[in-house]
């Protein structure tokens, strides 16, 4: 029914720049909040970043000043800039999206099946 498909993952160096993109496809009526999560090997998955319709932001405090979340609606896309890349930022990312179906008055959340990211020191 629904599609959240991630790209841009990859390996880069400390410091080095990185964009993630998500996009959402099928029976979708609207998108409510849109995220990115990672999770480490050996960790749990963590939030590291979400955004609403409305364009309101929360980033996580490892990723200020670093990462900046954005999202077209028009496209049903999310994108994750990452800056100043860290070792500790070596995760596998998903996207996650609260979508409500077309002809459904509730909202389910999705997620995509994650991009490898891995940075070297």
């Amino acid at each position: 029914q629904v599609q959240l498909v991630e790209s841009g993952g990859g390996l880069v160096q400390a410091g080095d720049s990185l964009s993630l993109s998500c996009v959402a496809s099928g029976s979708i009526f609207s998108i409510y909040a849109m995220g990115w999560y990672r999770q480490a090997l050996g960790k749990q998955r963590e939030l590291v970043a979400v955004i609403t319709s409305a364009g309101r932001i929360n980033l996580a405090d490892p990723v200020k000043g670093r990462f900046t979340i954005s999202r077209d609606n028009a496209k049903n896309t999310v994108y994750l800039q990452m800056n100043s890349l860290k070792p500790e930022d070596t995760a596998v990312y998903y996207c996650n999206a609260d979508i409500q179906h077309l002809g459904s008055r509730v909202s389910i959340g999705y997620w995509g099946q994650g991009t490898q990211v891995t940075v070297s020191s």
